[in-house]
């Protein structure tokens, strides 16, 4: 590959191809095809994006912002480039984002007689609902913090992420000003008031402190009273000494104390505030104005997710029950069932019930002696954590590799990591250097005198709560080459140490690059060859300038690849000379498209890989990843089937281009409608019958 196809090859900025994918999550609050209640919740799901965004990627930029030209080069792109790009697309997007809410949601749910209010719509009756439940439940929890309008003293650290009124009380000529931090974490966001006549009120948290105001400042005298919200977004990324290494829970806790007090990356405030308190912000806050971003009334609209649905079942999707896995029957040995054969579970669409039921069979099971497990995301009230602690309460050898450092989850982590220890677990941390992504557990059973192992690998968290809308693959095998890859794997990780030379698995960091690019170059040779050569890789972020590059050397070579990227994907295709034969979608729908799926044809012999990696280089180069093979007939047919489903979407795929358009794919003439998700559901369904 010469220096110049590598210069002069086509790639988008990671950052400004994310706000892309946010933009797929703000079109299914604009889709009037989904449910109201849903669209409301899409909208909270941009807006949470948006928060993470700001607190781990523009904060990085930031960094970078002030680096020499030689830095910049070696870099790619200008940092501060960037930064003002991401500004003028986020200001465009929180104008979509108000206009969704206000003139269409808020007059949808209108019709449906349901009514969010603000605090000079409260007639008398409902007024004095409101105060009595402000005086019983609100008033305790606030703290007004008065201002130093002659700025002699320091100004009130702001919180991360938290809602923040700036008042301003008028009297005469006098000014006084105040903070109030919004009780959200501690009181519900919405109140639903009194219904009358079959209409229903909902009132925020934010206008039922605006609606009495006067009981907390009743001791000044004014003339006016005002109130505009504010949210400052902060710095995320923790500062870990590198060299810390036994003390690296009580350095990591510090870290995330300072966390909360990270510089600020975004300030949102109401777009209505008047000039004269907004400039009285910045100025005592000492912000540039490129943190500065106007928003609508309500901030932290994450919360919206639990908007409460007073307007029936219609407003919301459908539930889908979970579905069973032919064959694997919950009432009997798990372990007797996967020694036959393997068994794929496709989450959300069938239970995550199979995995409890594997670890909970495992801490009773006399003939079980070892469990090793490695762990990343879990629920708030994990049974994985439960049924280990059990298994090692009834003398099992319980092996678990907890990650710490997983962004915004370390403070649970560390409780979890606690909890484990306290009930006889071995709780391991990895690599200092090094995040474990991996979703693995290997279990060893005596069986006739013997160690049999029984594996199951997965591309998405052990975690139930995310299992019910996160679409994974998790894969139950006794396959004997997979098991000894793991039991190694896990010696090693025991050990603190990446073991390389595996037959099966294909692990980062030390052999994901090459083995993918082996992969690949097999495509490549059949193609030169004239034979028919493809891959289809499915993934949720595709930023990796080596991968990408290799994918347009092979594209070049005539292979055909179909991609489907759900997030951030740098790779721009059918450009001429470099990806004409690469085609890419993104399916943004009810659920979180998370598996990752590589198939290659293989001159008709197809590999087929299911991972827990993305390809981006942190996952490449600076993650334990496991990528494992899917041999079993019937599970290769069961995942090609369920890709096929996806690359037939013509509801909710968009087409990935140069345009950077996310226009959706257009649906032929007389062609059916395709619904990926939902076909995927029926298709597994039909399945059991």
């Amino acid at each position: 590959m010469s220096a110049s196809f590598k210069s002069k090859a086509p790639l988008i900025n990671r950052e400004i191809s994310w706000l892309y994918f946010n933009e797929r999550v703000l079109q299914e609050a604009a889709d009037k095809s989904v449910p109201l209640l849903e669209r409301l919740r899409f909208l909270s799901i941009f807006s949470s994006n948006l928060d993470e965004f700001y607190r781990v990627r523009v904060a990085t930029l930031n960094r970078l912002a002030n680096v020499n030209t030689k830095a910049k080069e070696l870099l790619g792109f200008n940092p501060r480039k960037v930064l003002n790009e991401i500004k003028n697309i986020v200001v465009k997007q929180e104008k979509r984002f108000e206009y969704l809410y206000e003139h269409e949601i808020i007059k949808e749910l209108a019709e449906e007689k349901i009514f969010i209010i603000n605090e000079k719509q409260l007639n008398v009756s409902r007024g004095e609902f409101v105060r009595k439940y402000f005086q019983e439940k609100v008033l305790p929890n606030l703290v007004p913090i008065m201002l130093d309008v002659d700025n002699t003293k320091p100004f009130p650290e702001l919180k991360d992420r938290r809602i923040y009124f700036l008042i301003k009380l008028t009297y005469h000529k006098k000014i006084r000003y105040a903070l109030l931090e919004v009780p959200s974490k501690s009181i519900n966001r919405f109140l639903v008031l009194p219904h009358s006549n079959q209409l229903k009120f909902i009132i925020l948290l934010d206008d039922i402190i605006r609606y009495c105001l006067d009981e907390l400042f009743f001791i000044f005298k004014y003339d006016t009273i005002e109130a505009f919200t504010i949210q400052l977004t902060r710095d995320a990324e923790l500062d870990i000494d590198p060299n810390v290494s036994e003390k690296f829970i009580e350095a990591l806790s510090k870290s995330l104390q300072r966390r909360s007090k990270g510089k600020p990356m975004r300030l949102l405030y109401d777009s209505e505030i008047p000039l004269d308190m907004l400039n009285f912000l910045v100025s005592r806050m000492n912000l540039s104005n490129g943190v500065l971003i106007p928003g609508n009334r309500y901030h932290n609209f994450k919360d919206f997710i639990a908007f409460p649905n007073v307007g029936g079942p219609s407003l919301e999707y459908e539930t889908l029950p979970a579905l069973e896995v032919k064959e694997l029957d919950l009432s009997n040995s798990i372990f007797n069932q996967i020694a036959k054969r393997d068994y794929l579970i496709s989450l959300p669409y069938q239970s995550f019930d199979y995995i409890i039921h594997f670890l909970r069979e495992a801490a009773i099971d006399p003939k079980v002696v070892e469990i090793n497990i490695t762990l990343y995301r879990l629920a708030e009230n994990s049974k994985i954590i439960n049924a280990l602690i059990n298994a090692a309460k009834n003398g099992k050898k319980v092996n678990c590799l907890i990650e710490l450092k997983a962004r915004f989850d370390e403070e649970a982590n560390i409780f979890w990591s606690n909890k484990l220890e306290e009930g006889g677990v071995h709780v391991h941390y990895g690599l200092l250097a090094y995040k474990v992504h991996s979703k693995i557990c290997l279990i060893s059973r005596r069986e006739k005198g013997r160690l049999t192992y029984y594996a199951n690998l997965a591309t998405g968290n052990y975690n139930e709560k995310s299992a019910r809308s996160y679409c994974d693959h998790s894969m139950f095998t006794v396959h004997k080459g997979i098991t000894a890859d793991l039991k190694r794997l896990f010696k090693g990780l025991e050990k603190k140490s990446f073991y390389k030379g595996y037959k099966y698995i294909i692990t980062s960091p030390l052999e994901m690059r090459n083995a993918v690019y082996q992969l690949i170059d097999r495509e490549i040779e059949l193609a030169k060859a004239g034979k028919d050569a493809y891959m289809i890789l499915k993934m949720n972020s595709l930023s990796d300038e080596g991968m990408i590059l290799k994918l347009y050397e092979a594209s070049n070579a005539g292979v055909k690849i179909r991609l489907i990227v759900r997030g951030m994907c740098c790779l721009v295709p059918q450009q001429p000379g470099f990806s004409e034969n690469i085609t890419v979608i993104s399916i943004v729908d009810r659920f979180l498209e998370h598996a990752r799926v590589w198939i290659f044809g293989n001159d008709g012999n197809e590999k087929i890989y299911l991972s827990s990696a993305d390809w981006m280089t942190r996952n490449i180069d600076r993650r334990l990843e496991v990528s494992f093979p899917v041999v079993d007939p019937l599970l290769v047919k069961e995942i090609k089937d369920i890709l096929d489903l996806q690359l037939r979407d013509n509801t909710k795929a968009r087409v990935i281009n140069a345009a950077n358009d996310n226009r959706y794919v257009k649906k032929r003439k007389n062609e059916m409608s395709y619904r990926a998700q939902l076909d995927t559901y029926h298709y597994l369904k039909q399945k059991n019958k």
